[in-house]
């Protein structure tokens, strides 16, 4: 497959599946921004084979060995695989992370529920934080080392996000990822999350995470100035939209069990001004 057809597939899972992730990260300059996509699509791939996969465990198995072909060099002809070697040829790429997000996407297999609050940020670095490890090579190349903290604190952000946001649709998959620890300590049962009930201490508890989600967007934020011009939007871009789905959900009366937060095309617009990028049409 040509290189420009393969980054073409990659850039159409990302704008399919993540329009805010594909809009931040859209002014870049091409080479970064194709990179970017290339990385979106395995992450995309691991995580729909745990989500949709019709033997998740053997395909993941399976994604593993073609990643391990892949690293010894071996040729494919997969979109993915093509654009993710022109990526490693270019960059000084790190393999760690790209193992600890199958780890994290194993572990979806296998852990329906999480006892502490720690393990659950184990799991928030695996699926998420890996992310912004994967990124930085490209985002921020003489900075890896300084924003590594960071980017793990905005992971962990972004995904105790999803949580907060996605516990009725986690619930129909049999998925809790609200620590026990917490929901014993406010007195949430998994009955009650069963039935959708948001009374003041499901607000109680989810407020408890948010706060957590709050602490480490913070804490990525302070290293914002380190990314280059036009990195550091998308990063901000990025970290700024998604933690608005927070406010969302507040607004939505912390109904998170039928109804979905999203950020709005206009409320993404306000936001992209507001920490100075291009006015652009958002989706």
């Amino acid at each position: 497959m040509e290189l420009k057809q393969a980054y073409a597939r990659c850039e159409a899972v990302a704008a399919h599946h993540s329009k805010t992730f594909y809009r931040a990260f859209s002014l870049l300059p091409l080479h970064d921004r194709r990179a970017i996509w290339a990385i979106y699509a395995f992450c995309r791939r691991v995580d729909d084979i745990v989500d949709e996969g019709a033997h998740p465990k053997e395909q993941l198995q399976q994604f593993e060995a073609e990643w391990k072909s892949f690293l010894a060099g071996d040729e494919h002809d997969d979109f993915m695989w093509v654009a993710l070697r022109d990526v490693f040829s270019r960059y000084e790429m790190d393999v760690e992370p790209f193992w600890h997000m199958i780890e994290g996407q194993t572990m979806d297999l296998t852990v329906h529920r999480y006892e502490t609050f720690s393990q659950l940020l184990r799991y928030c670095y695996c699926v998420a934080s890996t992310v912004g490890l994967m990124l930085l090579p490209i985002l921020a190349p003489n900075h890896r080392n300084e924003l590594k903290e960071s980017a793990i604190a905005l992971g962990e952000a972004m995904q105790l996000t999803n949580i907060l946001r996605d516990v009725g649709e986690d619930m129909e998959r049999g998925r809790i990822y609200l620590p026990r620890e917490w929901m014993k300590l406010y007195g949430v049962s998994e009955q009650q999350l069963a039935y959708g009930e948001v009374t003041n201490a499901f607000i109680h508890l989810w407020e408890q995470i948010a706060e957590e989600a709050e602490k480490r967007y913070a804490l990525a934020g302070q290293t914002f100035s380190l990314y280059p011009l036009s990195a550091r939007l998308a990063v901000k871009g990025a970290a700024t939209m998604y933690r608005s789905i927070l406010q969302v959900v507040r607004e939505q009366r912390y109904d998170v069990f039928t109804k979905r937060a999203f950020v709005s095309a206009e409320r993404k617009q306000v936001l992209l001004q507001q920490i100075g990028g291009e006015s652009v049409e958002v989706g």
